[in-house]
């Protein structure tokens, strides 16, 4: 697709105004096709269209806008396939630069979420906090809910920020949506075999209390990016343990989930 749609709710505060092709669709009236900005002052939306031979503008706020749809960004694609073929590093240049052309927008898989994976498989985890800390000035919410979550905690995990850490998982669990809550158990076990200790009771707890109970009990369609991480990280768990036979049943299922 060379089109994204983008939700209006989501939005990532911008110190100056860019103007990015595309279509706004309002909550009453006809879509209007031309250069949107978001104005981080004002929160508001401003589209510039064609009427007739004149070009006029509207200004809009986010809960007067259904979607709007923007022109993919070049690179985006395989830049997201290096992140998650565990091409991190490389991809961070082109992310960034993506990031910093449409930092006032963020669709269904945003770039943000993915520069941030960059940064941290470039060992650069301060400048992936300081990334994510532009995305949660706008969007508190995305520290505990949505697919930016995850991310943010390995962030956090990184640098040692264990309250903070804490804090985002107790609301994930209580606040967050289901697909959140199973990447929170993830998180759990990432905790267990961080602080755990290199020995067989760090992967069996981390087996019993997190990744086994997200991969036999979050089995619905939201869930299926954590409940094949947690099939993955199970299979890790096992080759630790010895258990070739397990690892191999773990990683048989998550090539089933893809």
């Amino acid at each position: 697709m060379n089109k994204l749609a983008v939700s209006a709710i989501a939005i990532v505060a911008a110190a100056s105004a860019w103007a990015i092709p595309g279509t706004l669709n309002p909550s009453s009236g006809s879509s209007l096709k031309g250069n949107i900005k978001w104005m981080a002052a004002s929160k508001k939306y401003v589209v510039e269209y064609k009427k007739g031979a004149t070009t006029v503008s509207g200004e809009f706020k986010p809960s007067e806008v259904d979607s709007l749809e923007i022109d993919k960004p070049a690179g985006l694609d395989k830049a997201i396939e290096q992140v998650q073929s565990g091409q991190g590093a490389a991809a961070v240049p082109a992310l960034e630069k993506i990031v910093a052309e449409y930092k006032m927008l963020v669709w269904d898989k945003p770039a943000a979420r993915y520069l941030v994976n960059a940064q941290l498989a470039a060992g650069n985890a301060q400048k992936a906090f300081q990334t994510a800390q532009n995305v949660l000035a706008d969007d508190k919410d995305a520290a505990y809910s949505g697919e930016f979550a995850p991310s943010y905690w390995q962030v956090l995990l990184k640098l040692g920020k264990n309250q903070q850490l804490e804090n985002c998982l107790k609301k994930a669990a209580t606040s967050g949506d289901r697909a959140t809550s199973a990447e929170a158990l993830n998180m759990r076990g990432d905790i267990i075999v961080a602080q755990g200790g290199d020995t067989p009771d760090t992967y069996t707890k981390a087996l019993t209390d997190a990744y086994l109970r997200v991969a036999l009990l979050y089995l619905d369609e939201p869930c299926r990016e954590a409940r094949l991480s947690a099939l993955n990280k199970a299979a890790q768990c096992f080759d630790k343990l010895g258990q070739a036979t397990r690892a191999e049943d773990m990683r048989s299922r998550a090539k089933m989930q893809m």
